[in-house]
């Protein structure tokens, strides 16, 4: 076969096929070849370190592995200027594992849209909640978050067994929680529900963009850049924007 036929063949093949190719073409004298073979192996050594970080974040998962219907919750937008905060709740089937799942500060806005996708496909439910600006301004930015990641819970087609959380424990919620510390980085529950709230969220600034240009919400979200400072000193604030958090700007 040649070069670019063995490729192809490496390429489109997957498992014990996959194996039994490399096997097969380390033995092939042509150094282009074992350059192909390297190649692979270089990507499944990076695939087996992919599943064992994916283990490592079902600890929480595992620990409650008797239950059926086990939620992570999480929020975007806790500080930014202007903006919603936006929390989501995710129940995940039992054994899931989606590759490179973790903590959406940790991803591109790339990778985050294609794992949104797929989590929204993958899950056994997904709930979304949301709370104003002006709700942000009347009641805090804490108790806004606590009130959004009730409505999320509230949007859930199933009712969680028990509560996987980022940190907080949630008031006036009847469901066992279990606060955990950077629990977006240590739980593939929180994790998924830390990229529905960012995505959802970026999304929303995006269309606050369109309407709203001159702030430029598109490229920094409505967190304090200096450019979004800038832009605000310069036309006033927005319908948008948090009263109670730009006071030393306006």
């Amino acid at each position: 076969m040649t070069v670019n036929e063995i490729k192809k063949e490496l390429e489109g093949a997957k498992g014990e096929r996959l194996q039994k190719l490399l096997s097969l073409y380390r033995q092939d004298p042509r150094s282009s070849v074992a350059a192909l073979v390297k190649k692979q192996e270089r990507k499944l050594e990076k695939l087996k370190q992919e599943y064992r970080r994916l283990e490592e974040m079902t600890e929480y998962e595992r620990r409650y592995e008797q239950m059926d219907l086990i939620c992570g919750i999480d929020e975007a937008g806790r500080g930014p200027l202007a903006g919603p905060v936006v929390a989501a709740a995710v129940i995940l089937p039992k054994d899931c594992r989606i590759l490179y799942l973790n903590d959406s500060k940790k991803l591109s806005a790339a990778k985050r849209e294609e794992l949104y996708d797929v989590i929204m496909a993958q899950a056994k439910a997904v709930g979304v909640g949301y709370a104003s600006p002006a709700r942000i301004d009347e009641i805090n930015i804490l108790q806004a978050t606590y009130e959004a990641m009730r409505a999320a819970l509230d949007q859930l087609s199933v009712k969680p067994q028990i509560l996987l959380n980022d940190a907080v424990r949630i008031p006036k919620v009847d469901i066992p929680q279990v606060p955990i510390v950077k629990g977006d980085a240590k739980s593939i529950s929180i994790a998924a529900a830390s990229i529905i709230a960012k995505v959802t969220r970026d999304r929303l600034m995006m269309e606050y963009d369109r309407i709203m240009p001159q702030y430029g919400f598109a490229s920094h979200k409505g967190y304090g850049s200096s450019a979004h400072i800038a832009a605000l000193k310069q036309y006033g604030p927005s319908p948008i924007h948090r009263k109670s958090f730009i006071t030393h700007f306006v």
